[in-house]
């Protein structure tokens, strides 16, 4: 392979001074076979890849390479966080901007905002699930298989704690199917408004006093005293004071600072075995696991975790933390292999180790909230799969289809009741075409896509506004026709695209609010990024094939289409650019990456590709480092929009990135700021940040992550890649940054052949979940 050569672009002359190069062509380095067997981290996800959502330890501020360790989750969303908290609780920061930002803002402080109304509705939604899962009935005789439904197993959880079963037992029953709503006739339905959410409430004062005297006792700072209040409840101080570890809940705190929180209140009482110290350890441990998108961890992982945090005997705790109800466990595995187990444990092998034979199956430990999401999901795509009407005859709509495309996906969704549909942007006309036939049928369809300029996109695709949405906007009640009487979303048929963002909480919440008999098709580029939360629902739906797979066969046109189609399988083509759409601008360090990018998007791209500045995205690798997110945002800040950062760092005309709940990013630009807060203008929308939640919702917005930035796309897109992001890079990064440019991409090159490397790699499945083996595993 040949090394990309400093100051030239392959195939053309040297970049011109204003850092873009007017060649007929532009290329990066085709990667050759060899390169493959030295492919950086293979099978061993980078947090950008596989944390999807979670930065390993903010701390450190990723210094060893920038690496894009948050991304959509936010640089502060430290993987000691604890739990993530989805729900909108607060307990760990999911946000997607940076820095921790908490799960979620005041919209108005005078009126319920969408992000209040859209947690509200999750709240109420999950209270449903997990109710429908207490109503399953009986267990068996212990020493049945531990593969069961998590409903099942909580239940064989709290047995354990009762003293109605040994520790060492587990649950397994058939659970009888609960009743399932029927859908209405096709008739329009009248929007709803989302019911009044109550703002987010703190700690009592009292609660938070008391919780301050308990801290200041073992040494812990006195900041916690709030957040350790809203986590834990009212009853805060005396928890900590009969379980010092309980602190490892509050988001940001570590083992290392629960442990010297525990040996000031314990002294001589505490010591590394101690059961209270293990069983939270497990649970951070899963909590930490869930915030880089697993829903689940091999048992072995949890063992080996906890010996590195010096546990003498990691199974024990593993043991005591499932008879705790900390963690589920479950087995993976043949039924005769579980069967055989069960009936006459193997012997350990002396020679081998103690552990020889014990785990034949693969042994997962799971938190109970993601066990109830993936079982509740599983359990509602079988029933859109079995409830749907299977002989609809939409021949005629299908006959109109503008591609053969999407006439194959009008068929496939009028014989099934849930369908996955693949390709790129150019393939998003495919679902439009099918909302579009779907209505001309009399049917109440509807799409619904990841972020507000997905929605914009879909809504120019199908011709009317109408039958778009965000998938907040759904879920909250804010967007879309409403709820029917029985709560079920009034639509008949659901395309989800963007599928590869869905978390599977929000997933599982979105199906359980769909009517028997309503289709689902789930819509999305399996190549990007996968989502900010937990699970990779439209990745385990495809390899599960649950269902009918429709692949599209309308390419992404132009020289990025064609680069990034061959991102997609691997390979780093030379393209033909005559219009400047691909530029290559070579760099030696950080430093230079940081001047040139910021000589682009003010100076060159306007000049000579004629997109404005206020049209260009920087995407980085990393929010950290001389050249991540922090870095080329005060660059940007300093050049286009100079200013004393009169509110929190802002001024009039920034842009911004804000996030009304975890996981979700909206751009804005800075329009004013008084008493109520800091105005933005999000999209022609205002919308208002109160001041409290400013330093933790608002950044600036000039450059952000891969993860960030998915969903979304720009006229303009300015991809930096400094030296020290190698680690950070993967082939879905790069498909990822590199299809988010409309008309152009400017690639700002430092890191020499790692960028091949990384593309030729192959994708390794960077999440732990369980979804995949629910939806394969046929109902008992």
């Amino acid at each position: 392979m040949t090394a990309l050569p400093r100051g030239e672009t392959p195939g053309s002359p040297a970049a011109d001074d204003d850092g873009v190069v007017a060649t007929p062509s532009a290329a990066v380095p085709a990667p050759s076979a060899g390169d493959e067997g030295h492919a950086a981290d293979e099978g061993s996800p980078t947090a950008d890849d596989a944390g999807d959502g979670a930065e390993t330890d903010d701390l450190d501020d990723t210094t060893d390479g920038g690496t894009d360790t948050a991304d959509n989750t936010g640089d502060g969303a430290d993987a000691e966080a604890g739990a993530g908290d989805r729900d909108g609780t607060g307990a760990g920061d999911r946000d997607g901007t940076g820095d921790g930002a908490e799960a979620g803002a005041d919209a108005a402080p005078a009126s319920v905002s969408e992000a209040e109304a859209e947690l509200a509705a999750q709240r109420e939604l999950r209270e449903r699930i997990e109710k429908r899962k207490a109503e399953k009935e009986g267990p068996i005789a212990a020493g049945a298989k531990l593969s069961g439904k998590a409903a099942d197993l909580l239940a064989a959880v709290r047995a354990v704690e009762s003293g109605e079963q040994p520790a060492t037992s587990f649950f397994d029953s058939p659970a009888p199917a609960a009743p399932r709503r029927t859908a209405p006739a096709p008739a329009p339905a009248r929007p709803r408004a989302p019911e009044p959410a109550r703002a987010p409430q703190g700690a009592p004062p009292e609660a938070v006093a008391a919780t301050a005297a308990v801290l200041a006792e073992g040494g812990a700072p006195a900041a916690l005293a709030g957040p350790a209040a809203e986590t834990l409840g009212a009853q805060a101080a005396d928890a900590l004071r009969a379980d010092p570890w309980q602190l490892l809940a509050v988001p940001g705190v570590g083992p290392e600072q629960a442990d010297g929180f525990a040996r000031a209140l314990l002294g001589a009482e505490c010591g590394p075995d101690d059961e209270r110290r293990t069983a939270a350890l497990v649970g951070w441990l899963l909590e930490r696991a869930a915030l880089r998108g697993h829903t689940a961890l091999d048992a072995s992982e949890v063992r080996a975790a906890l010996a590195e945090r010096s546990v003498t005997d990691p199974g024990a705790a593993v043991q005591h933390a499932v008879a705790e109800g900390v963690v589920l466990v479950f087995q993976d595995g043949p039924e005769d292999q579980d069967d055989q187990e069960s009936e006459a444990p193997a012997e350990p092998d002396e020679e081998a180790g103690p552990d020889a034979g014990r785990e034949p199956v693969q042994v997962l430990l799971g938190l109970d909230r993601y066990a109830l999401a993936e079982e509740s999901l599983a359990d509602g795509l079988a029933r859109l799969v079995n409830a749907c009407e299977k002989d609809a005859d939409w021949t005629e709509a299908a006959s109109a289809a503008g591609s053969p495309s999407a006439a194959e996906l009008i068929r496939a969704v009028a014989a099934h009741g849930l369908v996955a549909h693949t390709g790129g942007e150019a393939a998003r006309a495919e679902p439009a075409a099918l909302i579009t036939a779907a209505r001309g049928l009399g049917l109440r369809a509807l799409g619904t896509t990841h972020s507000a300029d997905g929605r914009r996109r879909l809504a120019e695709a199908t011709g009317d506004r109408e039958t778009a949405v965000t998938l907040a906007g759904l879920l909250s009640g804010e967007q879309g026709p409403g709820r029917d009487e029985e709560g079920a979303i009034a639509v008949d048929l659901l395309v989800v695209l963007d599928a590869p963002q869905l978390d599977v909480e929000t997933a599982a919440i979105l199906v359980e609010s769909l009517a028997d008999g309503t289709r689902l098709v789930l819509s999305g580029d399996p190549g990007v990024l996968g989502s900010a939360g937990a699970g990779r629902v439209f990745a385990d739906v495809l390899a599960a094939r649950a269902c009918p797979q429709i692949v599209s066969r309308t390419p992404d046109p132009g020289p990025i289409g064609e680069l990034v189609s061959g991102i997609g399988i691997g390979e780093l083509n030379q393209v033909e650019a005559p219009g400047k759409e691909v530029v290559i601008v070579p760099v030696r360090d950080a430093g230079e990456a940081v001047h040139r990018t910021v000589q682009l998007v003010a100076d060159s791209v306007p000049r000579a590709i004629g997109v404005p500045s206020s049209d260009t995205q920087v995407i980085t690798v990393g929010h950290g480092g001389s050249a991540g997110t922090r870095a080329l945002n005060a660059a940007l800040k300093q050049r286009l929009n100079p200013g004393p950062g009169r509110f929190g760092g802002f001024d009039p005309g920034d842009r911004v990135v804000h996030v009304p709940a975890p996981g979700r990013v909206v751009p804005a630009v800075v329009v004013s700021a008084d008493a109520e807060g800091l105005r933005l203008d999000c999209a022609g929308t205002e919308v208002v940040v109160a001041q409290e939640r400013v330093e933790s919702s608002v950044r600036h917005g000039w450059a952000l992550s891969a993860h960030q930035a998915a969903g979304m796309r720009w006229p303009a897109v300015v991809v930096v890649l400094p030296g020290d992001a190698v680690q950070g890079l993967s082939r879905s990064w790069v498909y990822t940054a590199f299809s988010r440019g409309e008309r152009h991409l400017s690639v700002v090159h430092g890191v020499d052949q790692a960028l091949p490397r990384a593309v030729a790699q192959s994708p390794a499945q960077d999440r732990t979940t369980r979804l995949r083996t629910l939806l394969e595993t046929p109902a008992r």
